[in-house]
């Protein structure tokens, strides 16, 4: 099983990789350096396209951190929507505490633990 979902696993190949995540990868931190109004554009349309992929690729693969930070993702797009439009009050540092929270949450915590822990794959023969 796990030899085809690797196959289908765009987190494995390197192309499908930098179009899901590494564009939009690239979009947060270019959006970083940029003033308030487009940083909320860039990084929403960032992480809704990194949400989706992720939840695209947890129902092609089954690759199981994707049923993790996909929803993280999505959730972290309206979190930075809301902070933009001051809906939500995050403190002076609202944006680095986005970006840390992204990049601890969706590559640590919901990536690279459940993985270690429990495998790449989630065994849907069952």
């Amino acid at each position: 099983m796990t030899e085809v979902c690797q196959r289908k696993d765009w987190v494995s190949d390197h192309r499908s990789y930098a179009v899901a995540w590494g564009l939009p990868t690239a979009g947060l931190i270019i959006g970083a350096f940029l003033s308030a109004p487009i940083k909320v554009s860039i990084w929403s349309v960032a992480l809704v396209w990194m949400g989706v992929a992720c939840l695209l690729n947890a129902r092609r693969c089954g690759r199981r951190h994707c049923y993790l930070t996909g929803p993280f993702f999505l959730l972290m797009a309206v979190v930075v929507v809301l902070y933009g439009f001051d809906v939500i009050w995050l403190g002076d540092k609202g944006f680095l505490w986005l970006a840390v929270t992204v990049v601890i949450g969706g590559y640590g915590l919901l990536w690279k633990l459940p993985e270690y822990l429990w495998g790449k794959y989630v065994n849907r023969e069952t």
